[in-house]
């Protein structure tokens, strides 16, 4: 009897991958999507704290104030803008648009550096609006 395995391809591992932009941009877009779950239990906590009453209101206000607070708060932003704007090429896709092996390399290599644009832009015209 012959060993039917010997004759079978191998599955590849991720050592044979060489990871390429729109590889690395679905990885993020499904980390980002996961730390939106995170970041809406921040939303319905200060939601909650807004309909108790001024005292909770206060201390989750607090912790938004501090430093630890505001960089979770703009981590969140960018994990929002940066799986919305992968919902757009997503969407681009399923319009049939953007196939082209260059054009998806060029946007998925730019949706990093325009979600950070977009998430400091936020901020900025939040600290404006103050």
């Amino acid at each position: 009897m012959t060993n039917v395995t010997r004759s079978r391809p191998l599955s590849p591992h991720l050592q044979v991958y060489k990871p390429i932009p729109t590889m690395v941009m679905s990885i993020v877009h499904r980390i980002t999507g996961g730390a939106l779950y995170f970041g809406t239990v921040l939303v319905a906590w200060w939601l909650i704290a807004a309909a108790m009453g001024e005292s909770a209101f206060d201390t989750v206000s607090w912790f938004f104030g501090t430093l630890v607070g505001r960089l979770i708060l703009f981590g969140y932003t960018w994990a929002l803008l940066h799986h919305m704007l992968g919902g757009l090429r997503h969407f681009m896709w399923d319009i049939g648009r953007g196939y082209e092996k260059h054009f998806n390399t060029r946007l998925a290599i730019a949706t990093p550096f325009v979600s950070v644009a977009l998430t400091v832009l936020v901020w900025i015209a939040a600290y404006l609006a103050r």
